[in-house]
């Protein structure tokens, strides 16, 4: 037990002093580079903090090192954008404040399950013992691993650049459905984590499948509820600015991500390890629930 508390320690250790280099790295690209084209300079500053990370993930052997990047680098994001714009109104102070909400407690989240350094999630695991033989797993980290998803959240954040930095349209009713949908969407995806914690802790549900709270209507209820988060931010971007209704390839690029790598994974994972888990596939959607049969 003083072992794994050790463990933990020197964990978040190592990366709270990634994440600071990151930031600083990062702060560093945008200060520094060329034009006044700040959307342009907050990817590429993105792209060198996820280096960094990846980097520092690398020497300690734990691309998990990664995982605290997808809530982490948005609200830093946002909040820089806000002060490049900053004016106080509501629609600013709405996504900035809901953005924060998310981050917070999908990082907490993160660190209550993360066991230190000696703990990597299972899915990269698979990719290392799984990976050709003649590719590097550090291709496959900084590739799969960590770039993937940087470009996934970037797109994603696409429309809260129009919410935070086009000021013109006064906030309406478009707006209060878009908080609506990503408060929701935030409230889903904390209850699902809730409740599947409080599941897997209990001695006697080991090797059981859940199948109560919001995972009886949602096989991944916490997917969808990340997702749904997405929706949210493009619907303040729409209020924002109606031109930037392209930015909906973000939330789309969401859908495709959950529905064909994140779910299929878990699903063969959980089929692998409760044989049982094949029928609840049948029973329980993946994500939008539908009336139970039977």
């Amino acid at each position: 037990m003083i072992r794994r508390a050790w463990s933990r320690r020197v964990g978040f250790g190592v990366v709270t002093m990634a994440y600071a280099a990151a930031g600083l790295v990062a702060w560093a690209v945008a200060a520094t580079a060329p034009g006044a084209r700040p959307l342009l300079h907050t990817f590429e500053a993105d792209l060198a903090a996820t280096v960094v990370v990846f980097l520092v993930s690398t020497a300690v052997g734990n691309a998990s090192l990664y995982d605290p990047y997808w809530s982490v680098a948005p609200a830093v994001i946002v909040v820089a954008w806000v002060l490049w714009r900053h004016d106080g109104s509501a629609r600013q102070i709405l996504v900035l404040t809901l953005v924060l909400i998310w981050a917070v407690r999908l990082t907490a989240n993160w660190a209550v399950g993360w066991r230190g350094l000696g703990h990597e999630d299972w899915r990269y695991v698979q990719l290392r013992e799984q990976r050709p033989r003649w590719m590097p797993f550090w291709v496959v980290n900084l590739t799969g691993i960590q770039l993937m998803p940087t470009l996934v959240v970037f797109a994603g954040l696409l429309p809260v650049w129009p919410a935070t930095t086009i000021l013109d349209r006064p906030f309406g009713p478009l707006d209060v459905v878009a908080a609506a949908v990503t408060a929701g969407a935030i409230l889903t995806e904390a209850v699902a984590d809730r409740q599947l914690r409080r599941f897997t802790r209990e001695p006697a549900h080991r090797g059981q499948i859940i199948d109560t709270g919001l995972w009886r209507y949602s096989r991944h209820p916490n997917y969808l509820g990340e997702i749904t988060f997405w929706w949210g931010l493009w619907l303040f971007g729409l209020a924002a600015a109606p031109g930037w209704w392209w930015t909906v390839a973000g939330p789309l690029v969401m859908v495709l991500l959950f529905a064909f790598v994140s779910v299929p994974l878990m699903d063969r994972r959980s089929v692998a390890r409760r044989p049982a888990y094949a029928k609840h596939m049948s029973d329980v959607p993946a994500l939008l629930p539908r009336p139970r049969r039977g």
